[in-house]
């Protein structure tokens, strides 16, 4: 691969300090008129705060964006997410709050008050989600940040309420339909840490504990599995010594060690009455950021996640290399694993396809916790390349389809389904794209079973890489 191809990506990790509104986006194609919602994205868009920058692309600062549909037409607005990270930092000049792989210079005093206090980061730049019903930005602290979804504006922190407690948490909740509630989790640090699961009801927002575990060591679990019946904690072997994270120092990630001697530790939990149903390990020395689906079969519980070797991806998704250009070698392929509940045996594996996937979704509100067939998510046609284009996956045969143009880094794409559809997939992705030849972004969207493209709504700038988001139905 030429050095201009693969250096053309840093682009995307830019600042990008404007914030706009634009009532019609310039659109080739034709946008399905009954797309009716808007799509809410959200990432890390300023790196530099004044004359420092942070060490990691999880460490930007938040900015969220809206694209609103409406007869064919897409409206277009971005606003840094006002969180108190946001307004420290920009007042003092720097980083203010720890971050995943940032820590500002603190006393240990001050690295202990942090660990047990909720002076802790809100900077919500990973995903978005709805907690009873109000819109909020989630990173992997229990600072969720609630937000107007049709302005932008930044409503103020969602603190957990005290009995979920915990200091880490994920930015991928699980929604239950037929239960009307959403299920998270919680890490609790102290003398004893814990592994806690929590309920969101929809209608109310009222938190419950549904579950607690103990653990000597936490590892770090970015997302977790949900079933009909059950909630899956998937401990990878990337874990911290609570000692080691008050004492030493270092950003938070840092502290984590990988223990490839641990296998891969799993825990079924009964979402009804909260018991450990089962914890079993499995001999592999694998990582992830992205359970894709899993269900119930047989009696067995199977479940898909995209799975890397090692940890090194961490270290590949460090700020400097990444506006350097370097190459990317960390490939994440999906990959899956039975285990048994109902009879004896052994967890099995097995790798479905060997297609890159990231940023994994699925038709979710017909197959969350179900069999399913389709996924679709970013991976890599060009060896060493950024996230340059969009895999399509039949799970079932193990086919994929790929949209690619050149030059091209198309973002997360998230599935919205046509109305009145009568199968699984039926519907259109929507992606965000960085055109790194003209330095501007578009909106993408394809049909979600063929890839064929559909339309593209020209944005008025480039939009650094993000990392999750979510389509609101009107």
């Amino acid at each position: 691969m030429a050095g201009s191809d693969r250096t053309s990506y840093a682009s995307g990790f830019s600042d990008l300090d404007d914030e706009v509104s634009v009532d019609a986006l310039p659109v080739t194609g034709e946008i399905p008129r009954w797309l009716t919602g808007s799509l809410l994205r959200n990432g890390p868009a300023k790196f530099d705060i004044g004359a420092t920058t942070v060490n990691h692309w999880f460490d930007g600062l938040s900015m969220l964006h809206r694209f609103g549909f409406d007869q064919g037409c897409v409206s277009y607005s971005n606003r840094f997410l006002r969180s108190q990270t946001f307004c420290e930092s920009t007042e003092r000049g720097a980083l203010s709050r720890g971050g995943f792989a940032t820590d500002p210079c603190r006393t240990l005093f001050q690295r202990i008050a942090t660990v047990f206090s909720p002076h802790y980061t809100d900077n919500g730049n990973v995903s978005i989600d709805l907690f009873g019903g109000v819109p909020v930005a989630l990173t992997e602290t229990t600072l969720p940040v609630r937000f107007d979804a049709e302005t932008l504006d930044t409503l103020g922190d969602h603190a957990y309420d005290r009995r979920v407690g915990g200091q880490i948490s994920i930015a991928h909740p699980h929604h239950d339909a037929a239960r009307g509630c959403r299920y998270s989790y919680v890490v609790e640090f102290g003398r004893k840490c814990r592994y806690r699961l929590f309920s969101i009801a929809d209608a109310d927002g009222t938190e419950t504990v549904v579950a607690e575990m103990d653990v000597e060591r936490p590892s770090y679990m970015h997302s977790f599995a949900m079933t009909e019946h059950y909630l899956v904690l998937v401990e990878f072997p990337l874990v911290v010594d609570p000692l080691r994270m008050l004492l030493s120092g270092q950003p938070f990630i840092k502290n984590y060690r990988w223990q490839p001697e641990r296998g891969l530790r799993f825990h079924v939990f009964a979402k009804d009455g909260g018991r450990l149903v089962q914890s079993q390990t499995a001999p592999e020395t694998v990582f992830a950021f992205h359970h894709i689906n899993a269900y119930e079969a047989d009696g067995d519980v199977v479940l898909d996640i995209v799975a890397y070797p090692d940890a090194q991806i961490l270290n590949e998704l460090e700020l400097a290399p990444l506006r350097a250009g370097h190459p990317i070698d960390a490939i994440g392929c999906m990959r899956r694993y039975r285990l048994p509940l109902a009879r004896c045996g052994e967890i099995s594996a097995a790798q479905i396809t060997t297609s890159m996937i990231e940023l994994p979704r699925i038709d979710y509100d017909a197959c969350a916790g179900r069999p399913y067939r389709y996924a679709w998510g970013v991976g890599q046609r060009t060896k060493g390349n950024f996230l340059d284009c969009i895999v399509g996956l039949d799970v079932v045969s193990g086919q994929a389809l790929t949209w690619w143009r050149e030059h091209c880094y198309p973002g997360e794409p998230v599935f919205v389904p046509q109305p009145g559809r009568t199968g699984e997939g039926q519907g259109v992705l929507l992606s965000v794209v960085l055109d790194a030849r003209q330095n501007l972004s578009f909106l993408l969207v394809l049909d979600a079973l063929s890839l064929d493209e559909i339309a593209r709504a020209e944005c008025p700038h480039r939009i650094p890489f993000g990392l999750h988001g979510c389509y609101l139905a009107r």
